[in-house]
């Protein structure tokens, strides 16, 4: 049975509450780390039709070697904090430090 759309928005603000920070991972699922790379706090719009998207743009730097391949949700901003997911990015490799730029408009979570 599909759930209607009051109820999936309902789930959706649960989960702003939730999912404090987004941090990058490479191709195998394990969180970037090294240099000043940090996870970063993230605001999330309200939901709408089961969906939310951070309210702006998230500025990562980049550790020299590193290959960004997707993005996790935490309940935090450092180990111990659950990871509740994400998806996946097209893999960029880092030759040397920069930085990586999440799209708020290309980057959503869908409760459907």
């Amino acid at each position: 049975m599909a759930m209607n759309t009051t109820y999936l928005n309902l789930i959706a603000e649960t989960g702003r509450s939730t999912l404090t920070h987004i941090g990058l991972v490479n191709g195998s699922g394990v969180e970037i780390s090294g240099g000043s790379y940090a996870r970063k706090a993230v605001t999330w719009t309200a939901a709408s039709n089961g969906v939310i998207r951070p309210n702006a743009d998230l500025v990562f730097d980049v550790p020299s070697g590193a290959t960004v391949a997707g993005w996790r949700a935490y309940s935090g901003s450092a180990g111990g904090a659950t990871n509740y997911g994400g998806a996946d990015l097209t893999s960029q490799n880092f030759a040397s430090s920069g930085t990586y730029t999440l799209l708020a408009a290309s980057t959503s979570i869908s409760h459907s």
